[in-house]
This record gives structure tokens, sequence and C-alpha cells, in this order.
């Protein structure tokens, strides 16, 4: 868990709120909470909402922006008490926006805030307006040719012996684990940048949320519980709204078919944004383009 007043040499200006309904402190940026228009930006692995950084002040000027810290990652604790089982995730972010009231809620996902933040959209459709994916899964089945996420260059490393000791050892690999989900634009990568990502994890024991993820894809808890909040009429709900793909080419964890796949078996008709050059982590390779996207997304629905 990473100091409240933490900034990372002004890289993180905003003032930290946090959240105990889920029994422990749950970290929160929300900037410009009168506006109407309300997007919530989650994160997946192994980052916090230091990934929206440079995106939070293009969305603040049309709305109010909140991006919370998963459990275990960021400025949140990271409760040794805990399976840190994908529907432990979801229930968080469901209080989380219930305690805060949230509505009208454009819904920006990257990586496993697909299906963590997407379980908003399937349990509380009168609160979603619509949903930005980007390198992201939030349901629906993708075409039988299509390679399998299990089938990635990432997802074989997982599998591989390197793996728990490199992801145990975070604050020294966290640059490196980036790339390998996939990570291109490193030329403002600093001593900050670095400390940024790494500052939660100082331990080995600090690294269990990070560790757990990756092995939730295989679980089949996970399967079971996204399964039954994926309902047809939750599904039906989720048809209905707005929703746009942006895919990063250069990822080295969801295939692009696939994700696209999944994508238009819930949205056909939804716009879909392909990337060259650009990696898993859009936030940090593109920010700027994905600022203008989501805001033009925003301007059309």
């Amino acid at each position: 868990m990473i100091d409240a007043s933490e900034t990372f040499d002004g890289t993180w200006p905003h003032a930290p709120n946090f959240f105990k309904g889920n029994g422990f402190a749950m970290h929160y940026v929300d900037e410009n909470p009168s506006g109407w228009e309300t997007f919530l930006c989650v994160h997946g692995e192994p980052t916090w909402g230091y990934l929206y950084r440079n995106i939070i002040p293009r969305l603040a000027k049309h709305g109010r922006v909140v991006v919370p810290d998963n459990m275990g990652f960021g400025k949140s604790e990271t409760p040794i008490d805990r399976a840190y089982t994908i529907e432990e995730h979801c229930d968080n972010l469901d209080r989380l926006v219930t305690a805060l009231d949230l509505t009208n809620l454009t819904l920006v996902l990257q990586d496993w805030g697909g299906p963590i933040g997407g379980a908003i959209a399937y349990r509380h459709p009168e609160r979603v307006k619509r949903l930005c994916v980007m390198n992201a899964i939030v349901g629906g089945r993708s075409p039988q040719a299509a390679d399998m996420a299990g089938t990635s260059p990432w997802f074989q490393w997982v599998n591989s012996p390197a793996f728990e000791p490199t992801i145990r050892n975070l604050s020294a690999t966290a640059l490196s684990v980036l790339k390998r989900i996939g990570f291109e634009n490193t030329a403002h990568v600093d001593e900050t940048w670095i400390r940024a990502y790494a500052a939660p994890f100082p331990t080995p024991e600090s690294t269990i949320a990070a560790l757990r993820f990756p092995q939730c894809i295989a679980d089949r808890e996970t399967v079971d519980f996204l399964k039954s909040i994926r309902t047809p009429e939750a599904t039906a709900a989720i048809k209905a709204k707005p929703a746009m793909l942006i895919f990063g080419e250069a990822d080295r964890a969801l295939p692009q078919a696939f994700t696209i796949g999944c994508f238009r078996d819930l949205w056909p008709d939804g716009p879909v944004v392909t990337l060259p050059g650009v990696g898993h982590f859009l936030q940090e390779d593109a920010p700027e383009t994905v600022s203008a996207l989501i805001e033009q997304f925003v301007q059309m629905t």
C-alpha cells in the first residue's frame, strides 16, 4: 500500500479518498465530483490508478472521474485474509459504486477492468450509459477460429516456472512484466515511473493480488461467477448500451481476433478502433489518442 500523500514527484497530484465499506481501505480518485457525466476508470494487472494519470485531466473536462485501485493494488490496502477472486474484486467495486451512488456512468475498462468494471453493467444497467472497452473482455463469445486468450505469449509465460518468482518480486520487475503483457512506449520511463509502478509491491507478500489475477483465468470459480451475473436478461441490457472498443495491436495477452470477436458478439455495430504499434497498456502507449477517442465517443452517444 502506497502512502496516501505520495504524489510521485507531482505526476499523481490527486487527493486521496478511501472507502472502508469492504472491510479494507479501498483508494479512489474523485475528480470534478459535481460533473453530470461520470467516468469510472478501472485498471487491471499489475497496475493501479496511476495508469490513467494522463487521461484523467482530459475526461475531467467533461464530467466526474472516479478511478479506484483494486484490492491489493496502488494506494488500496492488501488484506491477508482474502482469496483475491474475481468475485471479490467485483463485489468491492460494486459496493463502492453503490456507496457513492454513481449514475450516468461511462465505464472505461482495460485488462481485468473489463470483467470487474463490466460487472457493474450486468448488475446495475440502470447506472450505466455507455462502455469504452480497451484491450479487455466484458463478455461475449469469440469466433471458433480465433486464438483464445490462453494461447497468447503472456499466458504461456504465466504457466512457466519463471512466472511466480518474477511476480513475487514486482518491486524490481514491474517494467519487465508490463513489457511481457504489451508496453511499447518506453521512452518516457524514468525513475519516477519505475517507483510508481513498483511502490505497491515492497515485499513478496504484497504481490498476492498481482499473482492471483492471472491464476483466476483458469479458475472454474471465475467462469461460474461470471456466468451467474451474465444472465440472458443482463446480457440483453448491456447489449442495448452504446459501446466502443479500442485495441492496441501489440498486445501480448489478448489475441486481436479473439478480443474483437467477443466485443462484436455483444455489439455487432459498435465502433472498433485498432492502434498499430500500441500495446496492451494503451493509457501508457497512446494516452492522447485514447483520450480523444473517448471524448469523441461520448459526444456521439
